[in-house]
């Protein structure tokens, strides 16, 4: 049948250009003015849409009319290959004509896909060789047909394009430019000197790049990037910012502190000798007289401070020698400050500069680092997150968008060629779509992503190219339905394999064979190692067996259709050929994919195949963003390599004693590409140290900040792409597949039949008697969280049945008769009032319930009140006693239900209601509620609370050296134990036990009480004393005393509790890397080391153990293992922990490169490319799974707080009412204006303090003073130091000058203003800080104490009136998230606070090495502290942990004496402080992970608000403050003439910007009689046009307009006399009145006087004729 016309496709030929061109000049004479835009779906390098129709032979490679309507006659013409590619071109001059035959033909060249194929492959091949450090022979001419071929395509693309700088043109493609200059620059290169040379051949590596504009993935990519970084000025500025004002603080503090060192004083005996040395006899420059620590490269740093770094017995602390870090770390000049601060924020080796700047200038400028390297960090990293979650958002949108526009258009499409073909034609049209696509509606929607459409077609298309003759072979030998004997064991194989216990049998197989996976370790025994190899043997045959029952079920056509399937005949197949693979040397390393069976558990596990379902999904969409990380790598790999592989080589003696390459270099391709995977993984300064040794600072950090930056911004946008696919993510609305409904039957089944085997065993009538009773605990348990009544519950019916059909039980008689259940009688329990805060178990359900039972019926006056669990007597009071009770209460009660025994109810055990002892009982019960209840209790309890958590903290390894404060803090843990056990008992009497023992933070409550009491005994008690260190839980009390913490703890419960299916997931994705690591390393860490030096032998002397151990001196040389090994599964996975924090990482590969064989001697490098194991680990591992965790946490986040109306979780309610007044205070004007002085002189100078400009230049100055620090530097000339106090003095002399003039015109009304009192504070204590130094001194008072001072005014550019709104912005998410971020703060410090107290009683004496040294122990509290938080940034904590490791005899002495106490020993608790420090970086790592997630989300909110087409009280709020500037008489009018001005003041979304008038025209504003316009009026129609399309405009129109009408009474009311587009059709009449009537009389004059007023008339009339052109386009556009 004949194929359809191709819609709107033409052939391009003179006549088309002609009309173009008429077109063109007729619409230049006419200045007509086209909304048009681009169609997306016909940009360039996309394909041609499919309702265009085929694409005939004739029209390929040929020019053809522009099927856009926007290009329709912009002087273009598109040309398509045989793919349908949309090509391009402009047909104006700078080119041959579209109907040159040479252009024909390099057209049809470039639009080819060979053409493209051929450069793709020059590239590819390019890159090869540029990879390479020693060419081939034949290398360059392959060089020389390369730069040819790179020539050719620029000849081409020049005449095909035309040489401009326009659109379409060869110049107006950034990437032509690139390849224009490489190409050039190579050409050059050639017959240039040879100085020139290398630089010209570093551009070529640029070429790489030239892969990004082959893909049309990597390109729009790359667009998107770009847009993103556009975003990040305001961040980038921010941070720069904020690192420069930093470094200036730190020149001051810590300038030429780090060349403090230990120095030998020269003795007596030998003073003579270092006289004659040095010419001085207390000065002495030899680097051997300074102290070392041992092992130590560097001198120990020493302080004058008392909490500095002290020095030994005889050396002194002097400032001498170089900075460490060969020199390179330092405070010394703004540069090298600025870049360790930049270290500090990106949290590379953070913790040597902690402990520098601690020995050097003592612990208390901790805080300094503290508010660095976490609170600045973590501002930062939010400020990043926050624009590039924005971007992927909008990014979403935008594809949602576009997919919903192009449905409608591809319909009518649709419609249209169906209307104007014949029916033959359209069911041949509809055959070729269906090849296309399977329906149009499907495609349309795809049309967001044309590569992933290609890739469906080309699947489906392979698909239907299968032959025929295959289906008849799959028919004939794959489908096997040979005999009835053969169907009939079918059948029963079938039935087998479907059965739920068959699916049970082989989980536990799949359990079983990965815990015996996890058993395998080194050393193992001959019979554990024989048992291993049977189990594999076993399970190997049980997965064979269930794959050939499995194909006998489903025939082997059917079982290979299942994805699953066919994995599972993989693993067999694997097994069965490790059988024989294994005996052969070389081929052990096989055996690692067994750990591929471990993901067979996935069969069964439903959240596993929607995470991987979801990752697959998210990879596909995210494989142009990956493909261009991993070309960014490669290029700066490359880049590297070419900038400084050969100065590696010739400066190598630089970095290396023996002159031999280090581990980290840049001389091979290898070493480079790992150099810069490095770098991306955070870890660069050691790296750059060595670069700055062989290649200078200059080219260096250009290079390493380029692959920071870049790579970093990379890896965040795909981070936060894959965590957005990730948080939709919900495990309830998950289906489950066969295999797991098979699970749950099994389950249910084998529940069955244990009951039913109880049932026989057990009394018949006992059964259903606790059945009854099972059902009312689960009802009060387990369906609702909370502590309400029975009876609250009872109330709300709808509760109950909704808990009822979720749980699929039926109600029981209780539920039935909850109405019943608020009325006093004899047959119901009784409860005691308790207050809301301790009677609720905080559960925000609580509201809910609170709402549904607020019904009449609770409104009663009807109380119910029992005994405690103990008591067997109900009470009940009289009205006039519950009247009495409820004036005496001064809130609202809740009741909570204490039923110790539902339906238990005898005669014998009633007492009559009016008994005297009933009263007495229930009376001390309300004594002991409102005891608990009283405010003042509660603050009592707090306090004992925090001084008890607070006493902890002086019982360090000094306690015993301080008798008196070790007697008080005994005393007041006897006062405090007192107190808790008489509020518990308090509590137990008001609440009753069942109460108290089901509130969670009570349990809290009463486990403290029982450590209190454990650690009283175990005082006195000496087999008891190991329990006292349990003290530490003690601290865990304050969570319950304090709202905000409880409000934390449960945000924190809700959002990562249901994420623990996910854990379990990326577990078991560490669980393979874990097994995978010990077949691989296991045993092959061994090394025998050199007791003198330290150093490994190397191979040349020992080769394997056995060597090692025939040595003479073998006794104090032992075959040592690294600490950190992968010899069992436990301690790998401690090994991937570090590896996933980054700390000690870098050991550990070492070790695994270095590695031969198991008993050998390690040799350097010897196994390269086992560091691909790690970097596999870091992308699967360790990307993935955090994608995964982030995502689901994220997903909870958004589900509670949807819950909570849009609220923070994180906050309390108070809490959230600050939060609304702290935002309306930062949207309102700070201050009411000072009214100007009349005075003339006072006017003058007010008129100049409230000049913008004289803000501009106060600002100005304070930059100039920021720059005369920036200036400053170690040991510089005294000479600047005078210049400096002069500069200082002129400065102060300024501000203070500023501050006169200020209380000049202001008078009292200065000071009402916070910023003026900065100010004046500012110039008080300037002025002190530069007289006081001449009056006591300059070593009391710095110099630098002024320049700070002054400094501190800089933070006036963040004012939100006068400093950059773009700041404001920025801060404005921040400061809406401090208070969640103050309360998360706070548990941080509780948990550091428990750990440290923890780390005391464990850790206080272990040996001083690694990361324990003199700053960083467990000694003391504030040590402690500073050590957790160096954890909890994760920084350092691997070397603690080595220390913590030393507990054999050669490592530590267990009977060492201890001075000052009776505690013996060094040694350290290895498992302790695995548990110790694993558990605190997971805690710390989520609450962390909420800290982020507040704010990004807080970003988020703020630009989907200001995205919606919405308007909340902060934007009418804002219009009424600018209406104030135009209306200072408050009369409610504006004139006509400064509403363009008003509507351009405006803040979005009410701002209209200008050009506005013809938008204002349209609104048809009422106007009064002077040409003025009344506020609401404005208010109402700029309202109207933000709000066009929401359904409820008109409600909210009228709620504002009677909302104004009540906050002015006195409105005046008006007749309006026209309106603004009335007005301005009156201004167009008269214009055209006013014309004839001039034409008219300039026809009457005489010629010479007409002619003069002829010309000014046309002038006149045509610049009339404009502007009502003009206003009648805008005014009919807008409406």
């Amino acid at each position: 049948m004949a194929s359809p016309e191709p819609k709107g496709l033409v052939p391009f030929t003179r006549e088309s250009l002609e009309v173009m061109e008429q077109h063109n000049a007729k619409k230049h004479s006419e200045e007509h003015k086209e909304d048009l835009k681009p169609n997306t779906d016909l940009e360039v390098g996309k394909e041609l849409p499919f309702v265009y129709g085929n694409l005939p032979r004739a029209m390929v490679s040929e020019p053809l009319e522009d099927v856009d309507p926007y290009y329709k006659n912009k002087m273009t013409f598109i040309v398509l290959n045989k793919k349908r590619t949309i090509f391009r071109f402009s047909a104006t001059w700078c080119t041959l004509s579209p109907f040159n035959s040479v252009r024909r033909t390099t057209i049809k060249i470039l639009v080819h896909p060979f053409f493209r194929l051929l450069i793709l492959i020059s590239i590819l091949i390019d890159c090869i060789f540029m990879s390479m450090t020693d060419l081939p022979k034949w290398g360059p001419a392959l060089q020389n047909t390369l730069l040819g071929i790179y020539t050719f395509e620029i000849l081409v693309k020049l005449i095909a394009r035309g040489i401009w700088a326009g659109s379409f043109y060869f110049f107006g493609d950034p990437w032509n430019w690139l390849d224009f200059s490489v190409t050039l620059f190579e050409h050059i290169s050639r017959y240039s000197p040879p100085n020139f040379i290398s630089i010209f051949r570093i551009t070529r590596n640029l070429r790489i790049l030239k892969i990004i504009p082959l893909n049309q993935g990597l390109k729009s990519f790359v667009g998107i990037l770009i847009h993103c970084l556009k975003k990040l000025t305001g961040v980038i500025i921010l941070t720069l910012f904020f690192l420069s004002i930093f470094s200036l603080i730190g020149m001051e503090l810590f300038m030429g502190n780090l060349k403090h060192k230990c120095l030998r004083w020269p003795q007596e005996n030998e003073t003579e000798t270092l006289h004659n040395r040095t010419g001085n006899p207390y000065y002495i420059r030899e680097t051997e007289n300074f102290y070392y620590l041992e092992g130590e490269r560097y001198a120990l740093l020493c302080g004058n401070r008392t909490d500095a770094g002290q020095c030994p017995e005889g050396y002194v602390c002097v400032k001498a020698g170089v900075n460490p870090d060969y020199g390179y770390t330092n405070f010394d000049s703004f540069g090298w400050t600025l870049l360790a601060l930049f270290r500090l924020m990106m949290q590379d080796y953070p913790e040597a500069l902690y402990h520098q700047i601690l020995y050097a200038s003592g612990k208390v400028y901790m805080i300094f680092f503290v508010v660095i390297s976490f609170w600045f960090a973590f501002y930062m990293a939010s400020l990043f997150l926050g624009i590039l979650a924005i971007s992927c958002e909008e990014e979403k949108q935008r594809a949602a968008e576009k997919a919903k526009k192009t449905e409608p258009e591809l319909q009518q499409a649709l419609t249209e060629l169906q209307e104007g073909n014949k029916a033959a034609e359209t069911k041949t049209t509809e055959i070729e779509m269906k090849k296309r696509s399977s329906t149009s509606m499907i495609t349309s929607l795809d049309m967001l992503d044309d590569t992933t459409i290609r890739h469906k077609e080309e699947l489906r298309k392979s698909r239907k190219r299968c032959p025929f003759c295959w289906y008849r072979f799959a028919k004939t030998f794959l489908i096997w339905n040979c005999s009835p004997c053969w169907l009939k064991l079918k059948e029963f194989v079938h039935m087998i394999i479907r059965d739920p216990f068959t699916d049970l049998f082989l989980t536990i197989c799949i359990i079983l064979n990965i815990h015996f996976l996890a058993l395998e370790h080194y050393p193992m025994s001959l019979e554990t190692n024989n048992i291993l190899n049977i189990e594999n043997q076993v399970f190997i045959g049980i997965f064979t067996a269930e794959m050939i029952f499995k194909i006998i079920a489903m025939h082997p056509y059917g079982y290979f259709q299942v994805g699953w399937n066919i994995y599972d005949s993989l693993i067999v197949f694997h097994g069965l050929v490790e059988l024989y693979v294994t005996h052969f040397h070389g081929l052990a390393v096989f055996r690692s994919f067994r750990v591929l069976r471990i993901f067979k558990l996935g069969r069964y596990w439903p959240t596993f195949k929607i995470l991987m379902l979801t990752l697959g999904n998210s990879m596909m969409a995210l494989k142009d963003l990956v493909l261009l990380l991993f070309t960014f790598i490669f290029f700066s790999a490359v880049l590297g390599l070419k900038l400084f592989g050969s100065n590696y080589k010739i400066y190598v003696c630089n970095i290396d004693e023996d002159c031999q390459l280090p581990r980290w270099h840049m001389h091979d391709f290898l070493h480079s590409f790992l150099n810069v995977f490095r770098i991306l993984c955070g870890e660069w300064i050691e790296t750059l140290w060595d670069c700055f040794k062989v290649a200078g600072q200059f080219s260096c950090i250009p290079f390493y900040m380029m692959v920071i930056l870049v790579g970093n911004l990379l890896i965040l946008y795909l981070f936060l792409a894959l965590v957005s696919s990730f948080s939709s993510y919900k495990a309830t609305t998950t289906e489950e597949n066969d295999e797991a409904k098979n699970l749950q039957r099994a389950m249910a089944r084998i529940k069955k039949g244990i009951n039913y085997v109880l049932s026989k065993i057990l009394c018949k009538n006992q059964n259903v008697l606790e059945e009854t009773m099972d059902n009312v605990s689960d009802i009060y348990v387990k369906e609702n969280i909370s502590d309400h009544t029975l009876s609250e519950l009872s109330n709300t019916q709808d509760f109950l049945k909704d808990k009822d059909k979720s749980s699929g039980t039926e109600k029981n008689t209780m539920t039935e008769n909850g109405s019943q259940s608020l009325i006093p009688s004899p047959s119901v329990s009784e409860t005691v009032p308790i207050a809301s805060e301790e009677s609720d178990i905080e559960n925000l359900d609580n509201k809910e319930i609170q709402s549904k039972s607020g019904d009449g019926s609770s409104k009663e006056k009807v109380k119910q009140f029992s005994s405690s669990e103990c008591s067997t007597v109900d009470i009940a009071i009289s009205e006039e006693e519950e009247r009495v009770y409820e004036c005496g209460k001064p809130k609202r009660l809740k009741n909570v239900s204490f039923l110790t025994g539902y339906g238990r109810r005898s005669s014998s055990a009633q007492i009559s209601r009016d008994s005297k002892k009933g009263k007495m009982w229930q009376n001390i019960r309300k004594t002991c509620c409102k005891i608990v209840e009283n405010s003042c209790f509660k603050c009592f309890i707090g306090l004992v609370t925090l001084l008890s958590t607070g006493a902890l903290a002086f019982e360090d390894i000094y306690i015993d050296q301080r008798k008196t404060i070790k007697i008080l803090l005994e005393y007041a843990d006897m006062i405090f134990t007192y107190i808790f056990i008489l509020e518990m008992l308090l509590k137990w009497m008001a609440y009753g036990f069942k109460a108290y023992f089901t509130n969670g933070w009570y349990q809290l409550d009463f486990m403290v009480v029982i450590v209190f009491c454990i650690s009283l005994i175990g005082k006195s008690r000496e087999e008891l004393k190991p329990l006292i260190s349990i003290k530490f839980l003690r601290a865990l009390r304050v969570l319950s005393q304090f709202e905000r913490m409880k409000v934390v703890v449960r945000a924190l419960v809700k959002t990562t509790l249901p994420t623990l299916n996910v854990f379990l997931v990326c577990l078991m994705i560490w669980l393979a890397f874990s097994i995978i690591g010990v077949h691989l390393f296991a045993g092959t860490f061994y090394e025998c080391i050199d007791p003198t030096s330290g150093e490994r032998f190397p191979v040349s002397e020992v080769m394997n153990r056995s060597q090692c151990e025939s040595l003479v001196f073998n006794e104090s040389m032992p075959w040592e293992n690294a600490k950190l090994n992968f010899d069992n599964v436990g301690i790998s996975f401690l090994s991937l922990l570090q590896v996933a924090t980054f700390n000690g990482w870098i050991t550990i590969m070492n070790s695994a490169v270095d590695s031969v064989g198991v008993d050998m001697q390690p040799n350097f490098e010897d196994n390269i490319y086992m560091c691909c194991y790690f970097i596999d680990f870091i992308i699967i591992g360790l990307f993935l799974p955090l994608s995964m965790l982030i995502g689901a946490i994220i997903a909870n986040f958004n589900k509670h707080k949807v819950k909570l109306g849009g609220s923070n979780i994180f906050i309390t309610v108070k809490q959230k009412k600050q939060c609304h007044a702290l935002k309306k205070l930062m949207c309102e004007v700070s201050q009411k204006p000072v009214p100007r002085p009349e005075n003339k002189f006072q006017g003058f100078v007010f008129d100049l303090v409230t000049n913008q400009v004289f803000d501009v230049i106060i600002m100005v100055l304070i930059f100039f003073q920021a720059i005369t620090i920036m200036i400053q530097s170690d040991e510089q000339n005294p000479k600047i130091d005078i210049a400096l106090y002069w500069i200082n003095s002129v400065f102060v002399t300024l501000y203070t000058g500023e501050c006169v003039l200020k209380l000049v015109v202001f008078h009292y009304n200065y000071f009402t203003n916070g910023w003026n009192l900065f100010d004046f504070m500012v110039v008080v204590f300037s002025i002190t800080g530069l007289f006081l130094p001449l009056m006591v001194g300059y070593y009391l008072v710095p110099p630098s104490l002024v320049q700070l001072i002054l400094l501190s005014r800089i933070i006036h550019i963040l004012r939100p009136e006068k400093g950059p709104k773009m700041f404001h912005d920025l801060l404005l998410p921040l400061m809406l998230s401090l208070p969640a971020l103050l309360n998360i703060s706070l548990l941080i410090f509780l948990i550091m606070f428990v750990y440290a107290i923890f780390g005391m009683y464990n850790f206080a004496y272990v040996k001083k090495e690694a990361g324990i040294n003199d700053v960083s122990n467990f000694e003391t509290f504030g040590s402690s502290m500073l050590c957790l938080f160096q954890v909890t940034v994760f920084a350092g904590w691997d070397e603690m942990l080595n220390a913590i490791f030393n507990s054999k005899w050669s490592d530590c002495d267990p009977d060492k004496i201890n001075p000052g106490t009776q505690v013996r020993g060094d040694c350290g608790n290895p498992f302790v402080g695995i548990v110790y420090f694993v558990s605190y970086i997971l805690i710390s790592w989520l609450i962390i992970v909420n800290m982020y997630i507040v704010v990004v989300m807080e970003f988020l909110n703020i630009a989907s608000k200001k995205k919606a087409k919405t308007l909340s009280k902060d934007d009418f709020r804002k219009f009424f403050q600018v209406w104030k500037r135009f209306d200072p008489d408050r009369t409610q009018y504006i004139d006509s003439s400064k509403l363009s001005d008003f509507a351009a003041a405006l803040d979005p979304p009410l701002l209209m910007a200008k050009p506005n008038k013809g938008q204002i025209v349209a609104m048809d504003l009422p106007m009064a009689v002077g040409d003025r316009i009344h506020c609401l009026d404005i208010l109402l129609a700029l309202t109207k046009r933000v709000m066009s399309k929401d359904v409820s405009m008109e409600k909210v129109l009228s709620e504002m307009e009677s909302g104004f009408t009540l906050a002015n009474p006195f409105k005046i009311t008006y007749e309006p006399i026209t309106t603004t587009l009335k007005r301005k059709q009156e201004v167009v009449s008269a214009t055209i009145i006013q014309r004839a009537y001039e034409s008219y009389r300039l026809r009457q004059n005489d010629k010479k006087t007409s002619d003069i007023r002829m010309i000014d008339g046309d002038v006149e009339v045509q610049a009339i004729k404009e502007d009502s052109y003009f206003d009648k386009t805008e005014g009919k556009s807008t409406i």
